[in-house]
């Protein structure tokens, strides 16, 4: 193991030191810094749309030292260790690539396959299901629900797409998206606001089927929209600071022309 790892494993241990450690860090717990790590998780995202390499080093740094606080606060309880999570997964990628390592063994390394994109996929997920015995388990059961709910949906569509529940071509999931919308106009209508977040959440599923149609990902399309949004909003405040004035004061009508004007400069 290199000494970088080993120096973060030891720092670890000093911040969770009973009794000269940090106060924050000695208090946390799996579930305290699991938003921590869904944080980290999506800056990595952020620097690698944004193509920032440099920033990517930090944010992956970030990532890795949650990796090294939850396998410290395994190691505390005598359950694993760093070592122990690594080895895990040196042994199932080994295990799930056999076209790359045959005899199960990276000292093997070096045969060329010729399986394409599709058997590698297929063989991928033969292995897993093999890993998983023979204990009977409904198809969506693997997929955390804890997980953001736009990659959730995906990977539930995904599942059900590989036992025939989907269709063959785009033009129905058109007519599905159009069929909640006229949906959730009669809940609205009726005023129902149960009825009405349920309309919005179908709406948002077929969206999302929609986009895996399209071989987009709603989260990263998403967040592009959302970075562009932001760039031409603080675009429309320098133009309105400009006129020495404030958001505030400006009609909907004058920030729809600096917004028109952030579009035209390419923003």
């Amino acid at each position: 193991m290199s000494n970088a790892i080993s120096q973060l494993q030891y720092l670890m241990a000093c911040l969770r030191d009973e009794q000269f450690g940090c106060a924050w860090d000695k208090k946390q717990t799996y579930k305290s810094i699991a938003p921590y790590t869904l944080e980290e998780a999506y800056e990595v995202l952020d620097a690698i749309e944004r193509e920032d390499f440099e920033h990517l080093k930090e944010e992956l740094g970030d990532l890795l030292f949650q990796v090294i606080f939850y396998a410290q606060m395994a190691q505390e309880e005598r359950r694993f260790d760093f070592n122990d999570v690594a080895a895990g997964i040196v042994e199932k990628m080994l295990r799930r690539h056999p076209h790359v390592f045959p005899e199960g063994e990276i000292a093997r390394f070096g045969e060329s396959s010729s399986l394409t994109d599709e058997q590698i996929s297929a063989q991928w997920q033969q292995i897993k299901a093999q890993e998983k015995g023979d204990t009977p388990r409904q198809l969506l059961d693997d997929i955390p629900a804890s997980m953001p709910a736009l990659m959730q949906a995906v990977k539930i569509q995904k599942k059900v797409s590989k036992v025939g529940f989907d269709w063959d071509n785009i033009g129905p999931v058109f007519s599905k998206i159009r069929e909640e919308l006229d949906e959730l106009e009669d809940a609205i209508k009726e005023q129902d606001r149960p009825h009405i977040e349920e309309e919005m959440g179908d709406i948002l599923f077929a969206m999302t089927n929609l986009a895996r149609h399209l071989d987009v990902s709603p989260d990263i399309a998403l967040n592009k929209t959302n970075v562009k949004f932001r760039r031409r909003f603080g675009r429309i405040e320098t133009l309105v600071a400009e006129q020495n004035k404030s958001l505030n004061e400006c009609t909907l009508e004058e920030l729809d022309r600096y917004w028109d004007q952030a579009k035209l400069e390419g923003l």
